[in-house]
């Protein structure tokens, strides 16, 4: 197989290659609610509002048949599940949603057939717990401009029966705060007033219908980010402890989302979105990296959180068949990003421990995008990595070839392949080098380590070695190029390279001479590079 080191790919969390290191954590169970990073499908990315029962049970099964075994388990419905598609209807129209008698969405009919008869998800939800996989659903903030219109009353689910207080019964008018409108759907929702006990009641009775309908998964939308509502998560947080079955609990979206922000939610919630939403376009991408690097920093990934632990989502990953933002017809696409860029998306999300959330469709699952969501490295590497940062000495290089698989750099040379590809390694005389030193082992091997900070407590340095040419064998050379003070690391086309990834690694006398680079093994100290 074809190895190279792909560039951008590891641009902000080159760690991986240096340290790969497996934890204790078990696997996920019901005592802890997303002890690992969540893996599953969303329906948003493939059908965006407009995903019927059946393309969506037609899609769980494939999950449960080709993703399950790696992982992925929960089948998620998107938004809009309530809204009637009919003419005039699309993603902020009014007066289009199913509702009840107390003012809460419930599945479109005519999408979701088996919602008749006050039945909701519940026969949804049955055949999707039967295929072993845990199922979602995307809800939006507070109550609907619907509801509040036609001024429904609120169910108090103690009593069975209107909520009473004051000698009167509440409404939807009485608790809608016609000021806190969702701001990417104004004609939409609308936050409840969570200081009114009329307010709670009718969030209450929300969550409980999700429970009854055997809901494993909630994606809360328009309550963080820009349209933050601490009052709203730190309320249904409490609710979902409460409530007689496990549930996951996501926010979204994360548009403007820091660390501070974030650090507020947390605890309150299993996953939380840090970005816009993410589609097929490589600006999309690139613009989660700096926001990436700012979350692992904070210690963010994998810390208490609601019944568990709390992960930083980057959002879905938009591969394979696809419908488009807004779009009110379902997949007809391929995505838009090259092979490459796919790999660095999921080598990205992965290295981060976000959330994998698949939004192709699975009906047209290809075999490149299949290989890709279920790379075994990867997802090790999403579930079980620790020390997730930016490592501060490695610079990203840009591939060296104008065409579909990269771009000119006009400081390199003389490189033959067009696929091929490099990652720069600072010079050590680089002022941003700083902690790192070199030194030569003989005349053609020198040794390269990070020693941190000085005042810490003493440790084993990690080390690399490098030599020029850098040579699996007397036959299989790696391209070696220098340039402007920076070594730069290539994979050979012949052979499965590991970068090995401990100071404590022992080298055998053959491997010491060739460098830190060797024939793969399946160990916890070695990366492959994919």
């Amino acid at each position: 197989m074809k190895v190279f080191v792909r560039s951008f790919l590891c641009f902000f969390f080159i760690f991986f290659f240096l340290q790969r290191v497996i934890c204790e954590t078990q696997a996920e169970s019901g005592s802890e609610h997303a002890s690992l990073p969540p893996r599953g499908w969303n329906s948003f990315d493939s059908f965006c509002w407009t995903i019927s029962e059946e393309e969506f049970l037609q899609n769980a099964e494939l999950v449960a048949q080709r993703l399950h075994a790696h992982g992925y388990e929960y089948v998620v419905v998107d938004y809009l599940w309530y809204r009637r598609k009919v003419k005039g209807a699309y993603t902020d129209s009014l007066g289009f949603d199913v509702i009840d008698e107390w003012g809460r969405m419930i599945p479109d009919p005519g999408r979701w057939p088996s919602s008749r008869g006050g039945k909701g998800f519940t026969e949804v939800a049955r055949k999707v717990h039967s295929m072993g996989l845990k199922f979602g659903i995307h809800v939006m903030r507070g109550i609907s401009t619907q509801a509040v219109n036609a001024n429904t009353p609120i169910l108090d689910i103690t009593k069975g029966s209107a909520y009473e207080e004051s000698g009167r019964q509440w409404h939807a008018k009485d608790i809608g705060l016609t000021d806190r409108l969702c701001t990417w759907m104004p004609h939409g929702f609308m936050s409840v007033n969570t200081k009114l006990g009329a307010g709670r009641a009718f969030l209450r009775s929300l969550y409980q219908q999700y429970a009854d309908w055997g809901v494993d998964f909630v994606k809360n939308d328009c309550v963080f980010g820009d349209d933050l509502n601490i009052d709203e998560i730190s309320f249904v947080s409490e609710v979902l402890k409460e409530i007689n079955r496990p549930i996951l609990y996501s926010l979204s979206p994360g548009t403007s989302v820091t660390p501070t922000m974030a650090k507020d939610v947390s605890g309150l919630v299993n996953m939380y979105r840090i970005t816009g939403d993410d589609w097929d376009s490589w600006g999309d991408v690139t613009a989660h990296f700096d926001v990436a690097r700012d979350f692992s920093a904070s210690n963010m990934i994998g810390a208490k959180g609601l019944l568990g632990k709390s992960w930083p989502d980057l959002d879905m990953l938009p591969f394979g068949w696809l419908t488009d933002p807004g779009s009110n017809e379902g997949p007809h696409r391929y995505c838009n990003l090259n092979v490459d860029e796919q790999r660095s998306q999921m080598t990205l999300w992965s290295m981060v421990k976000s959330p994998l959330m698949f939004g192709g469709d699975m009906r047209k699952l290809d075999e490149i995008t299949f290989n890709l969501i279920t790379n075994p490295i990867l997802l090790e590497i999403n579930s079980f990595s620790s020390n997730n940062m930016e490592f501060p000495h490695i610079t990203g290089g840009k591939p060296v070839h104008l065409s579909k698989q990269g771009v000119q750099s006009n400081s390199v040379a003389d490189v033959k392949a067009s696929e091929t590809h490099f990652l720069g390694l600072s010079s050590c005389k680089d002022s941003k080098s700083k902690g790192w030193s070199i030194k030569a082992i003989d005349d053609d091997l020198e040794q390269v380590c990070w020693e941190g900070n000085s005042r810490s407590k003493p440790h084993a340095p990690f080390c690399l070695y490098k030599r020029r040419p850098l040579s699996a064998s007397d036959e299989d050379t790696m391209h070696t190029l220098q340039n402007q003070g920076k070594f730069h690391l290539h994979a050979t086309d012949t052979m499965e390279f590991c970068l090995h990834a401990s100071p404590k690694q022992k080298l055998t006398s053959k491997e010491f001479k060739r460098g830190s680079f060797s024939p793969c093994r399946w160990e916890a100290n070695q990366v492959y590079l994919v």
